[in-house]
This record gives structure tokens, C-alpha cells and sequence, in this order.
């Protein structure tokens, strides 16, 4: 299913965060309005925890019927519980500890100290997955995602196996090319059944991957380029980033930068 990308740009990482914080608070009231709970997809890396630091800081933070709210993860590191490196670490340190949020619905991956190996960990990540959703995946409202200077995105890393997984599930990773090589991570058909995928990333170095993406290089060279949510697919990019889009996507339906563009889009529903 093809969706549209859009690209909304903003001077600089601070304005970025807490601008895709607001973003989400908005989504998210609305979202809980419309259904009795609701499934999210966090992401590491430096930009994701600033944005979950964001919303942490929010005045609409508690807004938030947190209590209806199941966090999952796109991907995760083959490091023990509790290690500084987790993505659930750092995102618990950034938001989760400071929302009423209960620990069920809070669903790290299997840690490399908890007695399974890398496959079956990932069993056990998809089977709870399965159990969220009563048989199937639930439904992921809004999936994060970060993307590398290489284009990865998760642990989904060009030249890999990863990225070309036709099956939605859980992955084992053994050779990642950034330590440490053991990771877990959603396929890319399990990330792109989520409603609205929105990639974050900031810094020139992420330009030509950015590029990439948007003029439709193979996911299997690119794995940002094959990521697209079944409603809305967003990229939320700073200046530094913004050096390499194909000129042909730089028009006011695609890639925006006044606050007006912005607003407008915010008011639009999705």
C-alpha cells in the first residue's frame, strides 16, 4: 500500500523535539478518544530520547490517559537488563518513569542475561506481540523511528538480511555492523503495518540517506526508504538534514518549513 511522505523541517534539534513532542501529545489525545487503548513503537538513538525527554517536559504530557497506553520497541541491543545502552533504559529514564503507566504494559525485549539465546528471544518477543493483539499484531498507532548516516532504520541495516524479510515478526540480528553485533528487531512488514510511521533524524549527516530515501533507492540499500505507514508516513527533519531532498520533492505538499504549512497539517487529523 502506497502512502504519502511528507517532510516537515525545523531549524535546529531543540525546535525538532519539541515540536514531534507536541505532535504527539495532540495524536495521542485524539487517538485515545477514538478507541480504548493504544499501541506505540519507541525508537533509541540520540534524537528518539530527546523527543521522549520533550514530551516528558510537556504541559500536555498529563493530558495523557496513560493507563491506556502499550509501549513496545523497534529494536533493541543484545546487552543485559538494566544496561546504560537499552533503548528501554533510556526511554524509561526519559518519559516512562515519569507517567502513570503500568509495568505490563510496558514491553522491553528479552535482555541477553535472561537465560534465552538471540532466536529465542525474538520467539518470545513476537509470541507476546501475538498476545497483545489476540492472535494477531496489535495495532501500532504511531511507530518511531530514528534513521542512520548508512539509512537504517531499527536494526534493519543495508547489505544485511534484515532489511529484505518479506513476513512481518521479530528478527534475530547477528551481524550488525554497529556494536553490538547481537540485536533484536521488527521486520520491516511487521513496522510498516503501523498506522503512521514517523522517521526522526537530525544532523548533515543523515542528509544523503535522507536523499536516498526519498527518491526511492532499494530498501534493501536504504531501509528508510522501504519504511511506510499504512496512513501517513512523516519525516521530521532539522536544516542540517534537509541539504540533500530531491529538489522535485521541495513544493508545499511535500516538504514544509513555514508554521502555517505546520499547523495546518496538525489540524488535519492525522
Amino acid at each position: 500500500m502506497t502512502t504519502e511522505r511528507r517532510v516537515l523541517v525545523h531549524a535546529d534539534r531543540a525546535a525538532l523535539a519539541g515540536s514531534v513532542a507536541a505532535r504527539f501529545l495532540t495524536k495521542m489525545i485524539d487517538l485515545l478518544e477514538e478507541r480504548s487503548e493504544v499501541h506505540i513503537v519507541l525508537t533509541g538513538g540520540s534524537v528518539g530520547i530527546e523527543v521522549l525527554a520533550a514530551i516528558a517536559v510537556h504541559p500536555g504530557r498529563d493530558q495523557i490517559d496513560w493507563s491506556r497506553v502499550h509501549v513496545w520497541w523497534g529494536d533493541e541491543r543484545w546487552v543485559p537488563h538494566g544496561h546504560a545502552d537499552r533503548n528501554d533504559r533510556q526511554a524509561r529514564e526519559a518519559l516512562l518513569d515519569s507517567v502513570a503507566i503500568a509495568a505490563a504494559q510496558v514491553h522491553p525485549f528479552p535482555a541477553s542475561d535472561g537465560g534465552l539465546d538471540l532466536e529465542a528471544a525474538a520467539m518470545q518477543y513476537q509470541n507476546e506481540l501475538l498476545g497483545a493483539g489476540g492472535g494477531d499484531f496489535p495495532p501500532f498507532a504511531i511507530t518511531f523511528l530514528g534513521v542512520g548516516a548508512d539509512g537504517h532504520v531499527a536494526s534493519l541495516f543495508p547489505e544485511r538480511e534484515g532489511p529484505r524479510i518479506v513476513e512481518p515478526g521479530v528478527i534475530a540480528v547477528h551481524d550488525s555492523p554497529k556494536p553490538p553485533p547481537g540485536r533484536l528487531t521488527l521486520s520491516l512488514p511487521l513496522l510498516n503495518t503501523s498506522e503512521r510511521i514517523w522517521l526522526v533524524l537530525a544532523g548533515a549527516d543523515k542528509a544523503a540517506a535522507l536523499g536516498l530515501a526519498l527518491a526511492g533507492a532499494a530498501a534493501a540499500d536504504v531501509p528508510a526508504s522501504g519504511a511506510v505507514g499504512t496512513k501517513r508516513t512523516v519525516f521530521f527533519i532539522d536544516e542540517e538534514a534537509s541539504s540533500e531532498v530531491p529538489e522535485s520533492l521541495i513544493a508545499p505538499t511535500s516538504y514544509w518549513t513555514g508554521a502555517m504549512d505546520q499547523a495546518e497539517w496538525m489540524a488535519s487529523g492525522d
